[in-house]
């Protein structure tokens, strides 16, 4: 088998999964376009990095399918003064794409083995607006609170409220909410001090986030 062209296919993904998935954002097209997905993916998968599929990272965990990537940054409306947290790191790919996007990123990270793998690539690649932070970030992380975008990569049963409350106002946050197989993808935006509005964008489904909030069991 002849060596895997990355550009070609990086292009064909763009074209045959993303732009068909209703992402027509031109800044997120180009940006996807340009993004050597490949250097992030794990070695024994990196001829799959533009497959339409969730890629395994270890430890239960997956690098989302491409163009569920795309279309959750095209919904985040992601501004260049925009600060930007992001709770599950994984291979730091998606902390590029936000990078790219935003002013700084905040990635925080439970599994210390893909916290420090990211912090390399990305230091590697000279993305010097990302703080990978090592941490259980599935409650909240307010360390650097009012977040202006918070995206969630991992699927939670229940929301908590700290996240809705670290956002400033204007601010956007995607949380992909439920129980497998049917999970909705919610976007949140932040109107004043104590009011919110909450859309159910498509359904999916992705690996819950490690110690994510559970919904209080009846004891009878």
């Amino acid at each position: 088998m002849g060596e895997i062209n990355f550009s070609i296919a990086r292009h064909n993904m763009v074209e045959q999964q993303i732009r068909p998935w209703d992402v027509l954002d031109q800044r997120v097209l180009n940006l996807i376009d340009h993004a050597p997905r490949e250097d992030y993916v794990p070695q024994r998968f990196r001829s799959l990095a533009y497959v339409d599929m969730n890629i395994p990272i270890g430890h239960g965990q997956v690098m989302m399918a491409p163009r569920l990537e795309a279309r959750l940054l095209q919904e985040l409306a992601i501004r260049a003064s925009d600060n930007i947290l992001e709770i599950g790191t994984g291979t730091g790919y998606m902390s590029s794409l936000l990078a790219a996007l935003g002013r700084h990123v905040y990635s925080v990270e439970i599994l210390a083995d893909l916290e420090i793998a990211a912090r390399n690539k990305l230091a590697a690649h000279e993305m010097a607006n990302v703080t990978v932070e090592g941490g259980d970030g599935a409650r909240g992380w307010e360390h650097h609170a009012p977040y202006d975008v918070i995206l969630i990569t991992g699927s939670l049963p229940l929301l908590p409220d700290s996240f809705k409350r670290s956002l400033a106002v204007g601010g956007r946050l995607i949380a992909i909410v439920g129980r497998s197989p049917i999970m909705e993808v919610k976007l949140i935006q932040r109107l004043d001090d104590d009011s919110w509005t909450e859309a159910s964008l498509f359904e999916t489904d992705l690996p819950p986030l490690i110690n994510a909030l559970q919904p209080d069991r009846f004891v009878f």
